[in-house]
């Protein structure tokens, strides 16, 4: 029920926790100890482009933090936060099990490898660009 109400909504609103738990009798608080304890579970509303970078080991030692770093600085976001206009969410990651690729930066389903903050900076102002342009066909649709 959590899964799929967090398909619905992106995130598990207060609204949606307490619904499950008038229809499964489950106490609130062992529904929000399930939620809290699973990272896939969110709370707050999350971006439409969910990015992730990789911590493990080899990318570690093949500039994962500089690739952190970049990436913060290209979004604006810290790890863990989500964009004003839910364009874009961050979040770091123990492995994305690409560990050949290194450092690995994941965007929703897309890899990208042996990152670099060159790369990071390209792949993220394209996808800048495309939610500028989603975003301008909302406002002014043809």
């Amino acid at each position: 029920m959590l899964q799929a109400a967090q398909e619905v909504y992106g995130y598990l609103p207060e609204l949606a926790l307490k619904y499950i738990h008038e229809k499964t009798k489950v106490p609130l608080s062992q529904i929000y100890g399930v939620v809290t304890f699973y990272v896939q579970f969110y709370l707050t509303p999350r971006g439409r482009n969910t990015v992730r970078v990789c911590r493990g080991t080899a990318c570690h030692v093949r500039g994962a933090k500089g690739i952190l770093k970049t990436t913060e600085q290209a979004l604006g976001l810290k790890e863990g936060e989500t964009s004003d206009d839910l364009s874009f969410s961050l979040e770091t990651v123990a492995c994305l099990g690409a560990c050949a690729l290194g450092p690995v930066l994941l965007i929703n389903n897309t890899y990208f490898g042996k990152m670099t903050p060159k790369k990071v900076e390209t792949i993220l102002s394209q996808h800048h660009e495309k939610e500028d342009k989603i975003r301008e066909e909302a406002i002014n649709p043809s």
